[in-house]
């Protein structure tokens, strides 16, 4: 079963609440997403450990019901 993008979009902003948060479904098949995330959370994050938290907020979910997630991550930019 596919996720929806809205359903992925939830998982990632009860994770991050403060975040600006894009999701593109690449394929239009519902398995395919690049999701383009800035939170503050990520500052002074290595990008590798941007994405490990942005898999654990998936909670198990990547490789089942959402098969391949580009990321695009960054700190939110201070205003």
């Amino acid at each position: 079963m596919a996720m929806r993008a809205e359903d992925l979009e939830a998982l990632l902003r009860e994770a991050f609440a403060d975040a600006d948060i894009t999701i593109q479904d690449l394929a239009g098949d519902g398995d395919h997403y690049k999701a383009v995330i800035r939170a503050e959370a990520f500052a002074g994050k290595t990008r590798v450990a941007q994405h490990q938290m942005v898999y654990a907020a998936l909670k198990g979910r990547m490789g089942g019901e959402l098969h391949a997630l580009a990321l695009d991550t960054a700190p939110k930019a201070k205003v």
